[in-house]
């Protein structure tokens, strides 16, 4: 081998290669946008006033612009989790009951000790929501791990166990007093609600929580020896095993991870948005939180830009009924047909 051998450059990858994923990301949203302008122009919708409202409607007022962030930190906390179990190789469709029983674990200290000082309380609810998370996901876990039950199967049965147990509290141990109405416990004392902006339904610490969560699990995957080892647990346990990696016990800390914060998520949902436990105290945060990560996949520096514009689509969308008289669920329509779309562009530019 001559000396101009071993300094010869790598070979790189064609231009036209490296363009070919953005490519057909491009062509994915266009898909998307086509796909949603049909449906609306089925129920007589113009398109172009519905994308308006749809993009710029969670804009339009300070109120809408906190509803938003609120929408967002619980969603970046649950997206943020998900992504260290599909780097793990693991479908995390529990999240929801995760979630849920952070929101019980939440509620626990807050009403056994509500004479404590708020910020206590307010830090011992945090702790109790990350704590009930992850107890559930570890369930999970166990199942996966001790009894190989798929985590897609035991997630979904944990889930619809967690709306139970939630609803038992809500109309038995924890109703009203004089009542039992589905409609929730009784509310928290206002001294025990998390700050808020004067005038509006934003509390600050709740989007600080979801940052800061955010870049622990960016560093946690992308810069250190645990994370290369979770990422090869979830490209082959097998291999990874026979290289020295634990892939079960990468597996149980993933899923308990997630289920951490799935609970902080669920505790803001407490402290920070409703100030009480109800049935759907998800809101459906844990399935939204399920598409960001399909489109970002295992790439926690994408989860904050599309955890952000899913709730701003959601938000905007509230004022569909009103100005077009069509459902604001067809913001729902345009984020499953982003990442419908996305996967169809993903698969064509791998095949290419």
């Amino acid at each position: 081998m001559t000396a101009s051998d071993q300094t010869a450059p790598a070979p790189q990858a064609p231009r036209a290669a490296r363009r070919s994923p953005l490519i057909f990301g491009a062509l994915g949203l266009v898909g998307a946008l086509l796909f949603t302008s049909a449906v609306l122009l089925s129920s007589g919708v113009p398109p172009l006033e519905a994308y308006r409202l749809i993009f710029l409607g969670a804009f339009s007022t300070p109120t809408r612009i906190s509803d938003m962030i609120m929408l967002a930190a619980p969603l970046l906390l649950c997206s943020a989790g998900l992504t260290l179990t599909f780097a793990a190789g693991l479908y995390n469709l529990g999240v929801e009951g995760q979630m849920i029983l952070g929101a019980v674990g939440a509620m626990i200290p807050l009403r056994l000790f509500p004479d404590l000082p708020p910020p206590l309380l307010w830090a011992l609810a945090f702790a109790g929501g990350a704590a009930g998370g992850a107890a559930w996901a570890t369930l999970a876990a166990w199942l996966r791990v001790g009894l190989r039950v798929n985590e897609i199967f035991a997630g979904l049965g944990l889930n619809f166990l967690a709306s139970g147990i939630a609803l038992y509290l809500v109309l038995g141990p924890w109703r009203r007093v004089g009542q039992a109405s589905s409609s929730g416990t009784e509310p928290l004392p206002k001294d025990l609600w998390l700050p808020t902006l004067d005038r509006l339904r934003l509390a600050p610490a709740a989007p600080i929580v979801a940052l800061v969560a955010l870049a622990i699990i960016w560093a946690a995957v992308t810069r250190t020896r645990w994370g290369l080892e979770l990422r090869a647990v979830g490209l082959n346990p097998q291999a990874a095993g026979r290289m020295g990696v634990p892939a079960a016990r990468r597996l149980a800390e993933s899923l308990a991870a997630c289920g951490a914060l799935a609970g902080l998520a669920g505790a803001i949902q407490i402290i920070g948005v409703f100030h009480q436990l109800i049935p759907s105290i998800s809101s459906g945060i844990g399935l939204l939180a399920l598409l960001v990560v399909l489109l970002v996949r295992a790439s926690p520096a994408w989860v904050l830009p599309i955890a952000a514009a899913f709730a701003v689509f959601t938000v905007g969308s509230v004022q569909l009924p009103l100005a077009l008289g069509t459902d604001s669920s067809i913001a729902g329509v345009l984020q499953g047909a982003l990442v419908l779309f996305a996967l169809l562009a993903r698969g064509l530019s791998a095949r290419k």
